[in-house]
This record gives C-alpha cells, sequence and structure tokens, in this order.
C-alpha cells in the first residue's frame, strides 16, 4: 500500500532565517510565459508500476530521518559559522551579490558573443579589447 508521509508536528524547532535567492535582474515577460504556461517536470524521476509497489512505511520512515539528519548537520553548521564571528544577514547579502554578479556576468558573456558574431571574430578575441582576463 502507498502511505503519504506527514510532517512530524512533535518538531517544532524553530529553523535559522533563510532568505530567498534574489536577483539583480528581472525576467522577461516572454520568459515567464515560456516558464509559467510549460509542462511541469519534476526533479524526481516518476516510479516504475514496479517500484509503486516498493514504497513502503519504513522507507518513508527512513527518508524522513534522513532528511532530519541533514537538516540537524546544517544547522550545527550555521552554529558554527556563527560562533567564528558569520552573521547570518552578512552571508545572505554575500550570496545575494554573488548572483547579482553572475547574472551581470552572464549578461556581459551575451553581449560579447553578439558583438563577436557582428565583428566576425570568436568572443575570445574580444577579451584584449576590453581589457578581460580570459580565466575570469
Amino acid at each position: 500500500s502507498r502511505l503519504t508521509p506527514t510532517l512530524d508536528p512533535s518538531d517544532d524547532r524553530p529553523s535559522p532565517l533563510r532568505v530567498p535567492r534574489t536577483s539583480g535582474l528581472r525576467r522577461s515577460e516572454a520568459e515567464l510565459n515560456r516558464i509559467c504556461h510549460a509542462a511541469f517536470r519534476s526533479p524526481r524521476s516518476s516510479p516504475n508500476p514496479e517500484q509503486a509497489d516498493e514504497i513502503t512505511e519504513e522507507s518513508l520512515i527512513s527518508d524522513i530521518q534522513k532528511l532530519k539528519e541533514k537538516r540537524d548537520m546544517l544547522d550545527r553548521e550555521i552554529t558554527q559559522l556563527v560562533s567564528e564571528g558569520y552573521r547570518v544577514i552578512e552571508l545572505e547579502e554575500h550570496i545575494s551579490l554573488l548572483h547579482e554578479y553572475n547574472d551581470v556576468k552572464d549578461v556581459a558573456q551575451m553581449l560579447l558573443g553578439k558583438l563577436a558574431v557582428t565583428r566576425g571574430v570568436t568572443t575570445k578575441d574580444l577579451y584584449p579589447d576590453f581589457d578581460l582576463d580570459l580565466n575570469d
């Protein structure tokens, strides 16, 4: 028989503050329409009919236990970082800035690619023109 996992209501421990990823750039309306109206694809593969029968209460309990252990390990790592002087808000700001940097770099790469096509050269050939390091 198939069982549906439930949240453990007895585990009401507060989790550290987590902020969703934000980007410095916004998606275009066309991109949002393409993403929002596409067919849903689960990140997990669908079980075969033979595999569906293998889902047991024990396997679900084991999966829940592994997730709790992973959460506890991450909470310990966060506690250690805080004890070393890191502040959660600083880490979140740093991560946000890294995401923004990557978004800007992606746009710059796209523009360099378009310019290279226009000039009939490779993107690599443009790096010296803009004092860019090939290792960046």
